[in-house]
């Protein structure tokens, strides 16, 4: 099922409409987008638990929620 812009404002909160029709045009789930979002803000924690690295979907995600970050340093 397609995310709406409702979904991806419930996981990542108040976002630009730009990174919210980017998020939807991955065609990813809210799960995948939750993934992401957790390897976003912590991927060191995640490791530390033995997950392996996002791929696919959630990794093409993740790209997007850090490119803003990459932007600003």
């Amino acid at each position: 099922m397609t995310m709406t812009s409702d979904d991806v404002i419930a996981v990542l909160g108040p976002v630009d409409k730009t990174l919210v029709a980017e998020v939807i045009a991955t065609g990813a789930t809210q799960a995948e987008l939750a993934e992401a979002f957790a390897w976003a803000s912590n991927d060191e924690a995640l490791i530390g638990e033995g997950r392996r690295l996002a791929t696919g979907r959630v990794a093409a995600l993740v790209d997007l929620l850090t490119s803003d970050e990459e932007e600003l340093e």
